[in-house]
């Protein structure tokens, strides 16, 4: 028996509105296309011009990386946080997974709700401020329900919640899966963990969400990703896309995991891309795991919806250069 005098808020009369209904700010008419191979090597002349200098070489070595770590076969991952999906650029990583440029995916709570929200209804992220006051923030019907019932036969079924919300747009043929990339990420067998911070994602706001389901789920995640971080050994590279905060933690408690279990986790690269250096990317993802010589760290700062598919075109360009 607790001996607080408060106890916890009951969430089964809360009030939703459907998806559908909901204004959004971001659709899919507005996502980014991937190059076709002769656009990419139309970019190869915009490419060479960039000076060998600070951010561009910075920018050449990550591409370089990137192309080794597929040579020979070593793990590729694509940590990403909820604003990547909101700036477009599925398509661009869907692609780039297509081409076996992507070993595995790695995002938060929202990463994967925004995902979902495009899957289903081809758009999202609510004006939060016009919503907030009223209490609608957040109480999508079907982003509640589905993501937490996927979650919660996830969590019975002894998989991740990544992979249990790409199945469950897999089986549901949702109208935009094809902009999904836990759907294409599923279908083509890509891992995808989702690392989730329990009351800060609108879906544990909604009369579905069980707590412990999310935490069995989550913490399975966790430890399918440090498997992962083990093959970054030998050449294998790691990129963090605008996660400030939760990627940059999980990345580095996965790296002293692998390596308190004995294992070689050494000759990589690491590499930020984000609109702001933040303190934990810099530290957890560009300087400790990649200390004393165990690899090499990038920092890169520029909008998502620019960056990304320059590194992208970069890739191509370079891979189609090479054929």
């Amino acid at each position: 028996m607790s001996i607080y005098n408060f106890d916890p808020i009951e969430f089964s009369r809360i009030a939703t509105y459907s998806l559908f209904d909901r204004p959004s700010k971001v659709t899919v008419r507005d996502f980014a296309v991937p190059l076709t191979d002769e656009q990419a090597l139309a970019t190869t002349a915009l490419l060479d011009s960039l000076p060998n200098i600070l951010a561009a070489e910075s920018f050449r070595a990550i591409v370089s990386a990137i192309i080794e770590a597929k040579a020979k076969g070593r793990a590729i991952i694509w940590g990403f946080g909820g604003h990547v999906i909101k700036t477009g650029l599925a398509p661009i990583l869907i692609d780039l997974m297509e081409r076996g440029f992507v070993t595995a995916l790695a995002t938060n709570g929202s990463g994967v709700i925004h995902d979902f929200e495009i899957a289903l209804a081809g758009w999202t992220s609510e004006d939060v401020d016009s919503a907030l006051g009223s209490g609608a923030f957040g109480m999508a019907e079907e982003t509640g329900r589905l993501v937490n019932d996927a979650i919660k036969r996830g969590a019975a079924d002894g998989i991740g919640i990544g992979e249990t919300v790409g199945r469950m747009l897999v089986e549901t043929n949702p109208p935009h899966g094809g902009f999904s990339l836990l759907h294409e990420a599923y279908k083509r067998k890509v891992p995808v963990t989702a690392h989730v911070t329990i009351g800060t994602d609108i879906v544990h706001i909604h009369p579905q969400a069980d707590g412990a389901a999310i935490g069995t789920a989550s913490y399975h995640d966790f430890k399918l990703f440090t498997s992962i971080v083990r093959d970054l050994d030998g050449g294998g590279v790691y990129l963090n896309l605008g996660s400030a905060v939760t990627l940059p933690e999980i990345f580095l408690k996965a790296v002293t995991v692998v390596r308190n279990l004995g294992h070689s986790l050494t000759d990589f690269t690491t590499a930020n891309f984000d609109f702001i250096q933040h303190y934990r990317p810099a530290t957890n993802v560009v300087r400790r795991p990649v200390a004393n010589g165990a690899g090499k760290g990038y920092s890169l700062t520029g909008h998502h919806e620019l960056m990304i598919p320059l590194l992208a075109a970069a890739i191509r360009c370079q891979v189609v250069g090479d054929r």
